[in-house]
């Protein structure tokens, strides 16, 4: 029975993984083919070409997804988290804060990060507008209404995702399993019609292509690599259900189906060239161009869901780690605690998408924006696992060079090639992706000056308390609970209440939230508690990047410890800080005022720590950076 049940969760989560991890690769054959072929690139439909780019696309797929992402990097996992911010994490720890390449790798991981939401606006308009086009095939006549159709879609899409995708995510799964099965049927049908094309299996075609055109090869991987993007989404969903379904989905269904509808749609350029204006739509004729639109198009929404949600889950990882400030997050479902809305990323992706649908116009202009932020995000996924591997793994320098080295150059060749697209379109998602690294990084520096100037004006707790008990205060009932940061002395607060009420509550906690670079720490770690004598106590408080902050639950935890909390005998109070720049501060005076603008729009802190507000006592304090 244990066996059944082992295999029931492993195939259901397999269909979750096929309807979540593999909506934006699965939707690549839409336009991948098609944009090779552009005019632009200068290729022409000889059936050596068309080998040619099958080949690199079948073996691109191999070596790329199945040998990288697929085998190597899922398991470089943070405790089973997956992305490129947990990545991050991993390696931060593997190589160690005193490490001279910390603050590089710091850097790196928030570039990645910064690349993946700018490759998070252009996937929701390059396969929702792709998908909207097989229209204009059938009928030209609707070619204006393809944008409209378009806006209409993904506004109605994003107007949704503060109700959660609990309802619909469990049509996601099916819903691509009928559009994988479509794929590898269409694929079928061609090959059946021209067999030659399974010549593309051989290796030998792609070096071919690459050698004879060398110049046009090299600028028309900018297309193929296309047929990769979303590789990264492997790794990021890890967490949601873990490395075998995702590895057992791609080897079972999406390869298969890939390499079958792109061997399709070659065996069709070889017979008919003119199809080469869709290939994709012209798979059938023109009697399924719109049973197609609407399945496709259906596809193109789960793609975009999942890229919405990654970048939820990547804001809500890069608040924890200190690199963003605390925002306003709503969860969405009382089972799953990945199912989270975040109302600030949602509406500013939203603004960002409809810019890029109205701004190129067309799924062919924005194929030269899409790609470069996500050979940049695989890029710095291979730098940073060869540090893992390296310092985590501790293997052998040899070793960990030979494994990474081979990707290293296929992900340098790919972005160079992408990069040549800069000035056509492939600004756009850099553009987005520097002005994020620029916010990380100006709140990361701006919270470690605030750190240290806490630190140098603090007064140590302990000492603090030990002269007040020398003469104490007038001891009132209930219990005050005092945040406090962990470079911080004497809360304000407490000073605040000492200096203007003359009393001290009866039993006094002051409470240390500890962020660390993993994505969970159990219940059984995650509290520490300090007797400072005279019922005063330091409640330690340790959370990971996935973990939820909550006060009052973690002091719920404080029971074993003898520490138990009457929720309407207990206040809590919170040093409300208001940031001010000071002459020859840390930073340039505009990164100042950015910082001091994303401070005073943070996220409420009792709100945030999910502390009742009838129960908060807020205290202003200054604080110089």
């Amino acid at each position: 029975m244990a066996h059944d049940h082992t295999k029931s969760s492993l195939s259901a989560l397999t269909l979750a993984a096929i309807g979540i991890v593999y909506g934006d690769i699965g939707t690549s054959p839409l336009y991948t083919m098609q944009e090779v072929f552009d005019h632009k690139h200068g290729l022409s439909l000889t059936p050596e070409n068309i080998l040619g780019i099958v080949s690199l696309i079948l073996w691109g797929l191999i070596f790329i997804v199945s040998l990288k992402y697929v085998t190597l990097v899922l398991r470089a996992n943070n405790r089973g988290e997956g992305g490129i911010m947990a990545l991050a994490a991993l390696t931060l720890e593997s190589v160690g804060k005193n490490s001279k390449m910390y603050f590089p790798l710091v850097i790196l991981g928030v570039i990645g990060a910064s690349l993946f939401y700018g490759d998070g606006v252009v996937t929701p308009a390059m396969t929702v507008l792709s998908a909207i086009e097989g229209i204009k095939v059938a009928t030209p006549a609707l070619k204006p209404f393809v944008v409209p159709i378009t806006l209409v879609i993904l506004i109605a899409l994003y107007a949704v995702q503060s109700r959660g995708t609990a309802t619909i995510g469990k049509f996601f799964g099916p819903v691509m399993v009928l559009w994988f099965a479509v794929l590898a049927a269409m694929g079928i049908y061609n090959i059946l019609r021209v067999p030659a094309i399974l010549e593309a299996f051989n290796p030998i075609h792609a070096l071919e292509f690459l050698y004879y055109h060398r110049w046009a090869a090299f600028i028309a991987l900018g297309a193929v690599v296309l047929a990769f993007t979303g590789s990264e989404a492997l790794y990021a969903d890890m967490g949601h259900f873990g490395a075998k379904p995702i590895r057992t989905a791609w080897f079972l269904i999406v390869f298969p189906a890939l390499g079958l509808n792109y061997l399709g749609q070659g065996a069709l350029l070889m017979i008919e060239p003119t199809a080469v204006s869709n290939p994709f739509f012209n798979q059938l004729g023109d009697w399924s161009i719109y049973p197609l639109v609407v399945l496709s198009t259906m596809a193109a929404v789960i793609a975009s869901q999942a890229t919405i949600s990654g970048a939820f889950s990547m804001t809500k990882q890069a608040i924890s780690l200190g690199f963003l400030p605390r925002m306003k997050i709503i969860h969405t479902s009382s089972k799953e605690i990945g199912q989270i809305y975040i109302p600030v990323v949602n509406w500013l992706q939203l603004a960002a998408v409809v810019g890029a649908v109205i701004g190129f116009g067309s799924a062919s202009n924005l194929a030269s924006a899409y790609g470069i932020a996500n050979t940049g995000t695989m890029l710095v996924t291979s730098i940073l696992t060869f540090f893992v591997i390296r310092y985590g793994w501790k293997y052998n320098l040899a070793l960990c060079i030979a494994s990474t080295s081979f990707f290293l150059l296929i992900d340098i060749s790919l972005f160079s090639s992408n990069a040549m697209k800069f000035f056509s379109g492939g600004w756009f998602p850099i553009a987005l992706g520097f002005g994020i690294c620029v916010v990380m990084l100006t709140w990361r520096r701006g919270r470690s000056l605030v750190f240290d100037n806490l630190k140098k004006h603090a007064i140590p707790l302990e000492e603090f308390l030990e002269s007040l008990f020398i003469s104490p205060p007038v001891r009132v009932a209930g219990t005050a609970v005092f945040l406090r940061g962990e470079a911080d002395g004497v809360p304000h607060a407490l000073l605040h209440n000492l200096s203007h009420n003359k009393i001290l509550h009866e039993r006094v906690v002051f409470i240390t939230l500890h962020n660390r670079e993993i994505p969970w720490v159990p219940f059984s770690e995650r509290i520490k508690v300090t007797d400072l004598k005279n019922n005063c106590f330091q409640v330690d408080v340790y959370y990971g990047f996935k973990n939820e902050p909550d006060i009052p639950n973690a002091l719920a935890l404080c029971a074993p410890f003898g520490l138990e909390f009457e929720p309407l005998e207990t206040s809590y109070f919170i040093s409300r800080q208001t940031i001010i720049s000071s002459p020859g501060g840390g930073m340039a005076m505009w990164r100042e005022g950015l910082f001091v603008t994303m401070s005073r729009n943070a996220r409420d802190a009792a709100d945030y720590y999910q502390i009742p507000s009838n129960r908060v006592i807020e205290v202003g304090a200054q604080v110089e950076i």
